[in-house]
């Protein structure tokens, strides 16, 4: 009997020290993870931080080398400033305009092209499937001077028709990179739903509309966030096609120093541009894209996972 209650105690005081060394290890990992997680975050973070901590210093607090995080006080009058100067209402409603409607017209596009290369037999497949990707690989800068003649000999140069069209007919930002999403996702869902919508008598529109398009969720949330993200952040093809007429906050920020002298050139306090204030244009600049995504990131996550642009 005292064999017995020796061995039991032996074999608990075993597995107890198993649980201990791997409690430590999941701790140890998750320290590891945490300590990584944090180190990306910062990577991540700290230029958003430096921008909005010294967007907010007064002319003082800049040239103070004691205040680095911490100003003494807020100075909200460089937002004004900047906002006068990128003349924001206008810009903002011009790089929504050149930004939203493309990027739905082209999520729309490249979702048709995607379906009919997933689904039906098309001469040359491969083919077709390899020029995509060789787009891609080339430079827009090379298609730019081409484009621009095109447009001028139509007479659409200074409107923001060169930036719909191609969006529309699925030539626009990157495109050939959505199809592929499209490809990938409408090659995944079983085709057994759409031949249960053939049986029911639904021709090849009503299944495109009433059942892929639906289904693809993901991958229009995932096509529309990027086509929105680049299309604002667009500059050389639309300061070209746009000229002097159109101006978005992207193209605004870029000659940002020149409007603000022109603005203030009158006042000595403020006829020199200052970094608070160029910091300040640059947040305004992206302001709209960090909110759009704050509003949007859940479902953006989700979507990335589900529509297999990681290679899954």
């Amino acid at each position: 009997m005292y064999n017995v209650d020796r061995i039991r105690k032996k074999g608990n005081v075993k597995n107890l020290a198993v649980r201990l060394a791997n409690n430590k290890s999941q701790i140890a990992s998750s320290l590891a993870r945490y300590v990584i997680l944090i180190g990306i975050g910062f990577v991540f973070l700290y230029p958003v931080l430096y921008m909005v901590v010294n967007s907010l210093k007064s002319v003082e607090d800049l040239v103070d080398p004691a205040i680095e995080w911490l100003p003494r006080s807020i100075c909200f009058d460089n937002f004004s400033k900047a906002f006068v100067t990128l003349n924001f209402g206008t810009a903002f409603v011009n790089s929504l305009l050149a930004s939203l409607i493309p990027a739905v017209l082209q999520s729309f596009s490249c979702a048709v092209t995607g379906y009919a290369l997933a689904r039906f037999s098309i001469p040359g497949k491969k083919l077709w499937m390899a020029l995509m990707v060789a787009v891609f690989i080339i430079p827009s800068q090379i298609m730019l001077i081409p484009r621009y003649l095109m447009f001028n000999q139509y007479g659409m140069v200074n409107t923001l028709m060169p930036q719909f069209l191609p969006a529309l007919f699925g030539q626009g930002l990157k495109s050939s990179v959505f199809i592929l999403v499209y490809f990938n996702f409408f090659s995944t869902y079983p085709k057994s739903l759409d031949e249960s919508a053939y049986l029911e008598g639904a021709g090849r529109l009503t299944v495109f509309f009433k059942v892929a398009l639906p289904l693809a969720v993901p991958a229009h949330v995932v096509s529309f966030l990027f086509s929105f993200v680049w299309y604002w952040n667009e500059t050389t093809q639309a300061s070209l096609m746009f000229g002097s007429v159109i101006k978005t906050l992207p193209i605004k920020l870029g000659s940002f120093a020149d409007s603000y002298k022109s603005l203030y050139a009158a006042d000595v306090s403020f006829s020199s541009v200052n970094e608070a204030v160029s910091l300040a244009g640059t947040l305004l600049s992206i302001l709209p894209l960090l909110i759009f995504y704050l509003i949007l990131q859940k479902q953006f996550v989700e979507s990335i996972e589900k529509s297999g642009i990681t290679g899954e």
